[in-house]
């Protein structure tokens, strides 16, 4: 057992050199970014949709460039430096990864019953009769059993199936709406209308993303790409994986303009996600609602599946730091097992403490800590890769040019102007 384990991580000493084999090898970055396509990336697109028409598109795109910027600083961090994200990250110092494990705990409490409601409601939806807590149980309980049993390589292909459903029912939707369309009554020209300044942000900012993002470098690990001679394969990755979150959120905001624009009807929390499929049922019968509920919970799915398996390798990998002091040590960069005990501590602490918090609606204080700590995620991931790409642990041909510079830089105030936002709604 122990043998199939060490295979499953052995290094893939040549990666493909052409296009049509680099896309045959793909799997890390339809990982992530499926991953972080969740409720809330459903809901703001619904928004946008509903409210403007197809005038927000650019957002979504400019939103999954974003995330692209920073996957792709990740995984080239994790090549060219042969060490993983978060021994890398530790050059900054014991507050800085201090911070990954202290939100990393909290994540796993608030998260770990937040998406497993989200793809509760969904199955509500899909089975009328179902509760939502059940829903959310099984959920949570699936996502445990397949990664405390399984290995990367089945993460991905699940991943594999669920993105291929989801692209098939919602795109499918998008498609199927558009050619019954008799009139388009809303502008397609990118513009940014009048008050829709926050909506934007929030695609901007949503569209795929959070600690999840940190986890890319473990999932190349586990793959068995390791070297620089993976760079353009990696990055080929990424772009299929961000273009295809891209097309996910277009189709969205497709069916909510298509069905709902200048209705008068709103959009709201996950409610209305599911009054959106009852719109789209109503149009084109019961069997179309009950696919696109299908793709709805493709990608709620996909959102607890992947942290369940990816921040478990982050917080064993914390938790070496820690025994380690802090020290070099090629040990270090070892593959984490999944029998390892941290890894396995943290998947059970995401799965089955969170169930307590369906009774309990989640304690004030955890989310309003949870709330502080992840709004200063992304400007705090953004600003590290600023400064690890460009420092010396990297050879000068794999350090940040003055594009990738100025991204991350642009990056940062947009995140630190929506993590300001977000820390004076929760504090007023």
């Amino acid at each position: 057992m122990e043998t199939k384990v060490e295979r499953t991580y052995e290094p893939l000493a040549n990666p493909p050199s052409t296009l049509k084999g680099k896309l045959s090898v793909i799997g890390p970055g339809i990982v992530v970014a499926a991953t972080g396509v969740g409720a809330g990336d459903l809901i703001m697109a619904s928004i946008a949709g509903v409210n403007y028409g197809l005038m927000l598109l650019w957002a979504v795109f400019v939103g999954a460039f974003i995330k692209f910027i920073l996957s792709e600083g990740i995984g080239r961090l994790y090549l060219a430096t042969g060490t993983t994200f978060l021994q890398s990250w530790h050059s900054l110092g014991w507050v800085a990864t201090s911070y990954f494990g202290g939100y990393a705990i909290l994540f796993g409490i608030i998260y770990g019953v937040a998406a497993p409601t989200v793809c509760g409601m969904v199955l509500a939806a899909l089975i009328p009769g179902t509760p939502v807590w059940l829903g959310a149980i099984v959920s949570s309980i699936a996502g445990f059993i397949l990664v405390w049993f399984g290995r990367y390589h089945l993460l991905e292909k699940v991943m594999m199936v669920f993105v291929g459903i989801m692209f098939i029912t919602v795109v499918g939707s998008a498609i199927i709406i558009l050619a019954s369309s008799n009139d388009v009554t809303y502008q397609v020209i990118p513009s940014v209308p009048k008050g829709s300044f926050a909506t934007i942000l929030g695609l901007i900012g949503g569209v795929g993303g959070s600690i999840t993002l940190a986890c890319y470098g473990y999932w190349l690990q586990a793959k068995g790409w390791s070297g620089k001679r993976w760079m353009p394969t990696m990055r080929i990755d990424n772009g299929v994986a961000y273009t295809v979150t891209g097309i996910f959120a277009v189709a969205i905001m497709i069916i909510a303009a298509e069905l709902l624009f200048g209705t008068g009807t709103t959009i709201n929390g996950n409610q209305g996600l599911l009054g959106l499929a009852d719109a789209y049922g109503e149009r084109f019968g019961n069997v179309a609602r009950w696919l696109l509920l299908l793709g709805f919970y493709g990608a709620v799915f996909t959102s607890v599946l992947g942290p369940w398996q990816g921040i478990s390798y982050l917080f064993a990998d914390f938790v070496r730091i820690v025994r380690n002091g802090g020290k070099k040590n090629n040990k270090l960069n070892q593959p984490i097992s999944e029998k390892d005990p941290a890894y396995r501590a943290y998947l059970v602490w995401m799965t089955f403490p969170p169930m307590l918090l369906l009774l309990f609606n989640e304690p004030v204080a955890i989310v309003f800590i949870y709330g502080i700590l992840g709004s200063i995620f992304m400007p705090a991931l953004s600003l590290g890769l600023l400064y690890l790409l460009n420092s010396k642990q990297i050879d000068p041909v794999y350090r940040n040019g003055k594009a990738s510079n100025l991204y991350l830089v642009l990056i940062i105030l947009l995140f630190v102007y929506l993590g300001g936002s977000e820390l004076i709604d929760m504090l007023f």
